[in-house]
């Protein structure tokens, strides 16, 4: 661990609204995409993506996304212009699949142009709803609009669309044997710093034990010299701060036994078995496998 970082600070009435805008979206990333399409009073479809998006709650399911008043020049979008007239969206998810498509789309076309038709997308009928549904799209969710929230008036504002979900279409090839979505199927993708993009498959989607059904012992609890290790990194030690209590000293024991830690440690002195005990309980940390590692570094020579 290495908590003595050099920061540098960003007043945000300091710096130019593109300047800090950008720094902010770099750090607050990666941020899932709203393929959100609208329709105007006369009927004519937008198809827009939005990063400023989420979902803030399950009963009734709440999604919120915010299409910002244009920086450079404070004009509104779009979108914003349909909702507000037609208070209905469809809110698409983007896929590894579709995310060149979902880029052109953001394309600032004059109003009444037809982005699924300059993206090449197929649009759906909605059931509940007026603005049609992005056919190739993972999921959707066809959404009432039940208010909209100005934060402001100048450039870079937001405005936060609050939409109720009537309806969630799901594609069932990217479903598990369980019926549930299978994130390396999903493939989903979301947004960074300027140019970037982010994919959430293989590797990059890993899975980490919530601390919801038990109570971990915590970091404070872990033993100094653990705590202070140069070989573990603040998530090896979230990881071993999150066990109900520390194995006792026959499971320790055994498990010396069952590995042939004597041969390998008991010769050392003690600061290199030490560093050699780190950097074996560092291998079991990466399988997950932590109370492992726990017995690895608990263990002292008879």
């Amino acid at each position: 661990m290495n908590p003595k970082q050099k920061f540098i600070s960003i007043d945000p009435k300091q710096v130019s609204i593109g300047e800090f805008h950008g720094m902010m979206l770099g750090a607050v990333a990666p941020r899932p995409i709203a393929f959100a399409s609208t329709v105007d009073k006369e009927g004519n479809v937008n198809l827009s993506p939005f990063s400023f998006f989420n979902c803030f709650g399950a009963n009734p399911p709440i999604l919120v996304f915010s299409p910002s008043r244009r920086v450079r020049d404070n004009t509104t979008k779009h979108t914003l212009e349909n909702v507000q007239e037609v208070p209905e969206v469809v809110i698409n998810i983007v896929n590894y699949p579709i995310v060149q498509q979902m880029s052109l789309a953001s394309t600032e076309y004059p109003k009444g142009v037809d982005e699924f038709a300059k993206s090449g997308l197929t649009p759906l009928a909605s059931q509940r709803v007026a603005p049609p549904r992005v056919a190739e799209a993972p999921a959707s969710f066809e959404c009432r609009v039940t208010q909209i929230i100005p934060l402001g008036e100048e450039g870079g504002a937001g405005n936060l669309v609050v939409c109720e979900v009537l309806m969630m279409h799901v594609q069932e090839g990217i479903l598990n044997e369980k019926g549930k979505i299978d994130p390396q199927k999903l493939d989903a993708v979301a947004r960074m710093g300027g140019d970037y993009y982010c994919r959430a498959s293989g590797t990059s989607i890993f899975e980490v034990a919530k601390p919801l059904r038990h109570q971990g012992i915590g970091v404070d609890q872990i033993p100094e010299s653990i705590r202070t290790s140069k070989v573990l990194t603040g998530n090896d030690l979230g990881k071993l701060g999150n066990v109900e209590e520390l194995p006792d000293p026959v499971s320790i024991r055994s498990f010396a036994q069952l590995e042939g830690l004597a041969d390998s440690l008991d010769s050392l002195p003690e600061s290199e078995r030490q560093y050699h005990q780190h950097l074996l309980a560092l291998k079991y940390l990466q399988r997950d496998e932590v109370e492992s590692a726990w017995r690895i570094l608990l263990y002292t020579p008879q």
